[in-house]
């Protein structure tokens, strides 16, 4: 395993080797000495049909860093920088993830994180490098006219959450 760059400093591809014969495959998703200075106490799953975007989510006091890879399916993965002296503040990087992906995608502390499901389903697993404090859990627009994210489908099926989502602004 290996992580690679992407075109924002912080977000990585989790590179992995699949292992491939007459029964299926086998592939690492994560090993411990990766990342170094983090560990990911607990994971969460998330099934979904096609066309539900869920996010952009963040917890701004208790900040989690996310490995995310996708057990089932195709998903348009997103992780906008909300890091407040990036200078990539509000930029984002995507990219399609499925279930034969050689790949998981690491998202750091101080991002943004959503998806939406571009298969007839999916199911999507996130290692979570701190647990879930929902008082501290905040929602970007998925639609924020200065993040501009090219969503594969332009009418998603979104939460009443997701539909309230916070501009960049109120992040500022």
């Amino acid at each position: 395993m290996k992580l690679l760059k992407t075109k924002i400093n912080g977000p990585k591809i989790v590179k992995s080797q699949i292992f491939r014969d007459n029964r299926g495959y086998l592939k690492e998703t994560f090993r411990n000495d990766l990342i170094k200075n983090l560990t990911f106490p607990f994971d969460v799953m998330s099934s979904s049909k096609k066309g539900v975007l869920r996010g952009l989510h963040i917890q701004i006091k208790h900040t989690q860093a996310k490995i995310i890879t996708v057990t089932h399916g195709k998903i348009f993965d997103v992780a906008v920088d909300l890091r407040k002296n990036s200078k990539t503040f509000g930029k984002y990087v995507s990219l399609i993830m499925s279930d034969k992906s050689d790949f998981s995608f690491y998202i750091p502390k101080g991002f943004a994180h959503g998806f939406m499901c571009i298969s007839e389903n999916c199911t999507v697993n996130y290692k979570c490098s701190s647990y879930r404090h929902e008082a501290s859990e905040k929602t970007l627009s998925w639609n924020d006219a200065y993040v501009n994210i090219k969503w594969p489908f332009k009418k998603p099926i979104l939460s009443q959450k997701d539909k309230n989502g916070l501009s960049l602004r109120n992040f500022k």
